[in-house]
């Protein structure tokens, strides 16, 4: 498993990219998707709909369970990834490329997110 250094991670596997224009990306990393299973149904927060670190945003569906999609940051989401909806098995194909969950203008950031070798060290 290799976690991309540029990012930060939570410690519910979600991923965080570093804010461009104070917009960041997020999405689940390598290590959720595969212990998830093959990903068949994507809810993601809709654009406009104001997310919490920490709290639930969403769900992810797979063959073996459900779970729930937590939001790494606060902020306002402004692009879900439609072709993630569509294609939800993109989440275990591409978790950091075309996998990707949402953007999110992040208003607030919390100070436990991880570097990638210390969510490596936590995910074991």
């Amino acid at each position: 498993m290799s976690n991309p250094q540029q990012l930060r991670y939570s410690k519910e596997h979600e991923w965080l990219s570093t804010a461009e224009d104070g917009v960041s990306t997020v999405g689940i990393t390598e290590h959720a998707a595969n212990a998830l299973g093959d990903v068949v149904y994507v809810q993601l927060p809709e654009v406009g709909a104001t997310v919490t670190a920490g709290e639930t945003c969403g769900e992810l569906e797979s063959t073996k369970s459900v779970s729930d999609l937590y939001s790494p940051v606060t902020g306002e989401v402004v692009e879900a990834n439609q072709e993630v909806v569509d294609d939800p098995s993109l989440v275990n194909t591409a978790p950091f490329e075309g996998g990707w969950l949402f953007k999110v203008r992040v208003t607030d950031e919390p100070q436990d997110l991880l570097s990638a070798d210390e969510y490596t060290e936590f995910a074991g």
